[in-house]
């Protein structure tokens, strides 16, 4: 799902820069700015993914106590 997430920020940022009138080396910095954004969001929601698996393996624990 990251590597998804990844290549569909950064194939849309070059998209985007192939539209517009900036200088290559611009879109290449937006490009990679979309990139490191996207890796940020996906570290956010592994986060919140293992806080989700450890709620949800305490609440199992104390279910069968």
């Amino acid at each position: 799902m990251r590597k998804l997430i990844l290549a569909a920020v950064a194939g849309t940022a070059f998209a985007l820069a192939g539209c517009s009138e900036k200088p290559a080396e611009e879109a290449t910095e937006a490009a990679m700015e979309a990139t490191d954004a996207a890796m940020d969001a996906s570290g956010a929601a592994m986060d919140a993914s293992g806080a989700a698996s450890e709620a949800a393996a305490e609440a199992s624990t104390a279910a069968s106590m």
